[in-house]
């Protein structure tokens, strides 16, 4: 669906499925190397999230991929190894346009003039497995593979065996420690010859290089990796005792005269054209690479600038990855079935007659809405044209035989999970289920949500226990989670639960009688209240007691203040937005839907029913008890302080300077209030500085700040 014609409401749910989506494909990919779908196809979801994201950022999840890297390290023979330095994914471009705000928002952030040239280096992304290579005193002493960027696996003993990594470096200027980071891959050739050699011997079948590479490196037994044809191209560094100089290239090029192996295809630009020839240049050889790529990595050069840019959640701001586009194929639509989500949303998904795109083999495909099947004219035995680029998710673009005679597909208006009336509420084009919590599919899937890491994070309640707990009537709403403890014996009685196993669980659960109460506000699964506006909504509330009451009010306000019938709705929706916000105590990102959704939630009896039960009208009443919410913040002079900069900063941009106070725990501020603890003045500070002096406010200087980021270190 486009960003133009979509609700929060929609944004919200995309985004919790796409979550889901994401995370599972990063465990196949990442810790079971094992992919259903193409990199183009898990590359149009990152990018769906992120463009969501970027629409509505009060709705960006705790869990959400924009957040994470890798996957964590699934159970493994391999030892677990704690990055000393994170390894960082990388944000990805998909047309020209992206490469060239990309490099438009890193001379915005560092301020430079318009004639000061920036230089990026550009390369081919290699289709492999990251490693990390410590060194120390120029000796292999640990190889780990990324994981999730904090924790990987130790293959040591098993790169050994892989002739591009050398155990000892040579040369000069060898740190006393220095982290290579770069890709284990298999070239094409090698890769054929495996498989062909695999099924002569009834082996393992590989789906493509990657899969090939990432299973012979992550060997219990080092000697299978030895059989295996495994290379090396160094393309980064981690932890460094010293840096052996101060650009990329040149970092790049002493790494390489230690006998390291770099990409023939890196260079120097001087120019976005440079690069997207670079780009251009690249993509018209891919075919006849000796290696699988699947796009080029653009990075700045200089370090010092690549410092002060620094990162945003799981990627540098430094660099970025444009990513070669996918491919289009044709297929036929067999049946659309109709899922029910956490919701009530109706989605219906076409099951496509198997289609081999980019490599993959592709059998389901969303249709989003009764919309978007109305507007394809999307029929079961019609053949379509499935894409796969980078911009969207995988979707039907075309209906070829829409002009065949057939009935139109009839999308159902009652739930096919409880048979309740199936409707689209005004103004949306979801059509959703009216039964609530009777209703087998939202039920199981709410209490999914809320024991989601996301959410109050119990381990040992997956989706099938879930499932089976719920068939057998043990578990009907989120209160009953925290009763387990009474059906210790049941559960031990079912099939595949041992004492250890049914006592990890209900530890588990314990562990949770505390929970956060912004996890626990999101793990409701109200509609509009995202992980972000949870934890919004309890820094202006502090105590998650006090919900219930503003709801009521907030129901009161909308019932003495309803749109007027020829009132516009933007002006109804902005009192209602103000009025939440003042009530839920100034928190930040309150829109009006927000404000609905609480009163709705809060005027439904069996809601209030369930909160009774959960957390109850004082502390201690419900079966959970979340203490007060308060934010963890960075120590600092600056923590939990609100900071305003004003004038003209002449050693960073006014972006930089925000981005350095939030990582101080402090919160940057547009405006000068009453509020405001600190205002940093700049040359040509008017009346934000004339405001500050008139409220005592403390006023220091650009060389002030500066004195307390360097003291925070």
């Amino acid at each position: 669906m486009a960003l133009d014609g979509i609700t929060e409401a929609e944004a919200a749910n995309e985004l919790m499925r796409l979550a889901r989506q994401i995370r599972r494909h990063n465990k196949l990919y990442h810790a079971e190397d094992a992919p259903e779908i193409s990199d183009a196809e898990y590359d149009a979801l990152v990018r769906r999230n992120a463009e969501l994201e970027e629409a509505f950022p009060h709705l960006v999840r705790p869990d959400s991929p924009s957040q994470e890297v890798g996957h964590e390290v699934a159970a493994s023979p391999l030892s677990k190894v704690r990055h000393e330095v994170r390894m960082m994914s990388l944000d990805n471009a998909f047309s020209d346009e992206e490469v060239e705000d990309f490099v438009a928002r890193v001379r915005r952030f560092l301020r430079l003039d318009a004639d000061e040239p920036v230089v990026f280096t550009a390369e081919d992304k290699i289709d492999g497995l990251s490693c990390s290579l410590r060194y120390e005193d120029g000796r292999l002493v640990r190889a780990a593979t990324r994981g999730d960027g904090q924790v990987g696996e130790d293959v040591t003993p098993n790169v050994a065996h892989i002739a591009d990594i050398p155990q000892q470096l040579t040369g000069d200027n060898i740190p006393d420690v220095f982290e290579i980071r770069g890709e284990v891959f298999m070239a094409k050739a090698d890769f054929l010859a495996l498989n062909t050699a695999q099924e002569e011997a009834g082996g393992k079948i590989f789906a493509n290089p990657r899969n090939a590479a990432a299973g012979s490196l992550r060997q219990k037994d080092a000697s299978v990796t030895a059989k295996r044809p495994l290379r090396f191209f160094a393309h980064g560094w981690g932890a460094a005792s010293e840096v052996p100089g101060t650009t990329q290239m040149g970092v790049m090029q002493q790494i390489a005269d230690w006998g390291v192996p770099i990409s023939s295809a890196l260079i120097r630009c001087k120019s976005v054209e440079a690069m997207l020839d670079h780009y251009r240049l690249i993509g018209r050889d891919r075919a006849g690479m000796r290696y699988d790529i699947d796009g080029v990595v653009y990075k700045v050069d200089r370090l010092d600038w690549q410092q002060r840019l620094g990162f945003v959640a799981k990627a540098p701001r430094w660099a970025m990855a444009h990513k070669f586009p996918a491919e289009k194929a044709e297929t036929v639509v067999e049946q659309i079935d109709i899922q029910v989500g956490r919701t009530g949303k109706l989605t219906p998904v076409g099951r496509l007659a198997p289609v081999l795109v980019g490599g993959v083999t592709v059998t389901n495909v969303t249709l989003h809405n009764r919309d978007e099947i109305e507007r394809l004219g999307v029929r079961p035995g019609d053949r379509v044209v499935i894409q796969r680029a980078g911009d969207v998710i995988p979707q039907v673009v075309e209906n070829l035989t829409r002009e065949d005679k057939r009935d139109p597909f009839p999308f159902p208006d009652h739930c096919p999970e409880c048979g309740s009336e199936a409707v689209a509420e005004e103004g949306e084009v979801d059509v959703r289920c009216t039964g609530g919590l009777i209703c087998p599919a939202q039920r199981t899937e709410r209490l999914k949500h809320f024991v989601s890491r996301a959410a109050l994070d119990i381990e040992g309640l997956g989706e099938k226990t879930i499932d089976e707990f719920f068939g057998k009537g043990w578990l009907e709403s989120p209160a009953d989670i925290f009763r387990l403890k009474d059906r210790r014996e049941d559960i031990l009685a079912l099939e595949g639960w041992q004492d250890k196993s049914v006592d990890n669980l209900l530890a588990s659960v314990e562990a949770k009688r505390q929970p956060d109460a912004a996890r626990l506000l999101f793990g409701l699964g109200i509609r509009h209240i995202g992980a972000v506006t949870a934890r919004d909504i309890m820094k202006g509330l502090g105590d998650i007691h006090r919900l219930p009451d503003v709801a009521a009010r907030l129901h009161a306000y909308r019932t003495e203040n309803p749109q007027g019938a020829s009132e516009a709705i933007s002006p109804f929706k902005a009192r209602m937005a103000e009025t939440a916000k003042e009530m839920l105590g100034g928190a930040d990102g309150i829109g009006w839907a927000v404000g609905e959704a609480l009163a709705d939630f809060f005027h439904e009896e069996h809601n209030r029913e369930v909160w009774a039960d959960l957390i109850g009208a004082q502390p201690g009443e419900g079966v959970v008890n979340p203490p007060p919410y308060v934010v963890e913040t960075q120590e600092s002079r600056v923590s939990g302080k609100t900071v305003v900069f004003t004038g003209k900063l002449e050693t960073m941009s006014r972006d930089e300077a925000k981005a350095q106070a939030e990582r101080l725990g402090a919160k940057a501020a547009g405006s000068v209030s009453a509020k405001t603890d600190l205002l940093v003045a700049g040359p040509g500070a008017g009346s934000k500085m004339k405001k500050a002096e008139e409220l005592g406010i403390e006023i220091i200087d650009e060389a002030g700040w500066a004195a307390i980021v360097a003291e925070a270190g």
